[in-house]
């Protein structure tokens, strides 16, 4: 696969899993036990922090990205197990790997032509 083919399956599993943990504690299962601002502030913040580097194609962002997207993993696994509506949490995973492999592909397709 072409080197460009994987930054953009991490581009869009960044997208799908941002739309994705913007839309489950609001539109689509809304938990009134915890404020939906700390929800979303502690779901959705850490991903934006390398995000401009990741459309910039920076290497390092791209890097952390795939760092990034590993504890997104790990809690959709760990509440597609737990969770009785398994739907949302096993896309959490799903889309945290195209992240993590897009991303990660993407930079060691970089590093191997150099």
């Amino acid at each position: 696969m072409p080197r460009i083919a994987y930054y953009y399956l991490g581009l869009t599993g960044f997208f799908a899993l941002f739309l994705l943990i913007m839309a489950w504690p609001t539109l689509l299962s809304p938990d009134h036990s915890m404020p939906t601002a700390l929800i979303l502030l502690i779901g959705a913040g850490p991903l934006l922090l390398p995000f401009r580097g990741l459309l910039d194609r920076n290497l390092k962002s791209c890097t952390w990205m795939s760092y990034l997207s590993l504890p997104y993993f790990a809690h959709g696994v760990a509440e597609t197990y737990a969770n009785p509506v398994w739907l949302y949490p096993a896309l959490e995973s799903l889309f945290s790997l195209m992240l993590c492999f897009g991303a990660g592909l993407y930079v060691y397709k970089a590093e191997k032509t150099h």
